[in-house]
């Protein structure tokens, strides 16, 4: 199956792939690199990994606090 015919198929994981292809794409013209890099250890990728669920635990905060405002 073509993208094309997934897309028709399933369009929201179609669109979900655009947009880690894009963000993609932004990573190695930011950092020159991919995820197939190899220069950092077991230990740094995990804290990677932490920083990046702490920063969506704050945008899942800010947006609890918007829709308690909203309702209030």
């Amino acid at each position: 199956m073509d993208f094309e015919t997934y897309e028709q198929a399933d369009p929201i994981v179609a669109s979900v792939i655009r947009k880690m292809y894009q963000r993609s794409q932004v990573g190695i013209k930011k950092y020159g690199t991919t995820m197939e890099r190899d220069d950092l250890s077991y230990s740094e990728w995990l804290t990677h990994l932490q920083e990046e669920l702490m920063d969506s635990i704050i945008y899942l905060e800010k947006l609890k606090q918007c829709t308690n405002t909203k309702q209030n």
